[in-house]
């Protein structure tokens, strides 16, 4: 059985991998938080593959200052803000209920402080 789980997370690291380079060149899927979950996979998964995550490009130019340093690009957060937007407004919309619109407002809101205030903005990474 627990190779049967270390497998499908192995699977499912590489599954938000690829969803995360295609985030590279299409601006509507967030690249950053695709990675982390494709990382935190990796490292539920198997060391050797943790280790290999961490050594490719792709981690080391999106992720790895992230981690080290708690810091993004504007360009990173503007995207990952706004595409988290949209995705937590489409049930703001639909929803007739006031405490699930006031829940979905403070989560809105707690988002745009956290990466405003909490996490640093460089302007280019260097590695």
């Amino acid at each position: 059985m627990k190779s049967l789980q270390k497998g499908l997370f192995i699977a499912l690291g590489f599954v938000f991998m690829t969803i995360a380079i295609i985030g590279i060149v299409l601006p509507l899927i967030p690249t950053t938080p695709l990675l982390l979950l494709a990382s935190y996979f990796f490292v539920k998964g198997s060391q050797r593959f943790e280790i290999w995550f961490k050594d490719t490009g792709v981690y080391k130019k999106h992720l790895e200052g992230f981690v080290q340093n708690r810091s993004m690009t504007l360009r990173q957060k503007i995207t990952l803000m706004a595409f988290s937007d949209v995705m937590i407004m489409i049930p703001l919309f639909m929803t007739d209920k006031i405490l699930v619109k006031a829940i979905l407002s403070l989560i809105i809101m707690y988002k745009h402080y956290y990466f405003i205030f909490r996490i640093k903005t460089v302007k280019i990474r260097s590695y």
